[in-house]
């Protein structure tokens, strides 16, 4: 369970992100229209891929602990529930700051942003459920449960633009960003996924002492299959 490896994510994750934001900062060419405000494009695009892989993960994860009960999904789920409800409240925090020279507002109940919002509202909901419920055969089978319901909304959040008439522009493609904002995006993107994979690899660590401290004697209504996975996370 222990090693170097969410550390080592970590520090080139840092790297990533430090030449990218550097790039996209003062290399990078202003957009046609939106002028320097789009820069935060470079984070905020790679925030918003990281966030909606972290809460497809999790619902992997609760699909995996619902069919074979292992322990060490459990844990996965708890760390992939948390770190996309921070990827998503960044999100949300950039988007804002992108908002308000370039809609007027902070905030608008857009079909992107509200759907957006009832999707960390129900995963941070989970997370509270998880707070709550003593006993770890419940909190895993009902949090998973709750998972795979609301990760219902993670393509009804993505597809939102195309469905609704949306202040939100459309998903960007290669062929519609400009080669001069292909780097400083792509240097980010991998930055924010390294970031995100090393923070989750470390929170399912602790979440798997956690357990072994849990399960270190008989716990009622244990899942009989349910066993800690030995080893790390890797």
């Amino acid at each position: 369970m222990r090693g170097p490896l969410p550390f080592i994510l970590i520090g080139l994750a840092t790297l990533c992100l430090a030449f990218g934001s550097y790039y996209g900062l003062f290399v990078a060419p202003p957009e046609r229209y939106m002028g320097d405000v789009q820069r935060i494009m470079y984070i905020h695009v790679p925030t918003a891929w990281a966030a909606m892989l972290a809460f497809v993960w999790a619902s992997v994860c609760a699909v995996m602990f619902l069919l074979r009960g292992t322990w060490l999904w459990d844990a996965r789920l708890e760390a992939a529930i948390e770190v996309g409800v921070v990827l998503g409240l960044t999100l949300c925090l950039q988007g804002a700051i992108w908002a308000r020279p370039t809609w007027g507002v902070w905030w608008d109940w857009d079909p992107r942003l509200t759907t957006t919002a009832v999707l960390l509202v129900a995963f941070a909901g989970i997370i509270i459920l998880r707070q709550v419920v003593d006993d770890p055969a419940k909190r895993a089978t009902w949090s998973s449960v709750a998972t795979v319901i609301a990760a219902v909304d993670v393509p009804i959040v993505y597809f939102s633009v195309t469905w609704w008439n949306s202040l939100h522009q459309i998903q960007s493609t290669p062929d519609t960003v400009a080669t001069a904002f292909h780097l400083p995006l792509r240097m980010n993107a991998v930055g924010v996924l390294l970031l995100m994979v090393g923070l989750m690899i470390a929170r399912t660590r602790h979440a798997q002492l956690r357990l072994q401290r849990e399960l270190a004697d008989p716990v009622p209504n244990q899942i009989p299959t349910a066993t800690i996975a030995a080893g790390g996370t890797e």
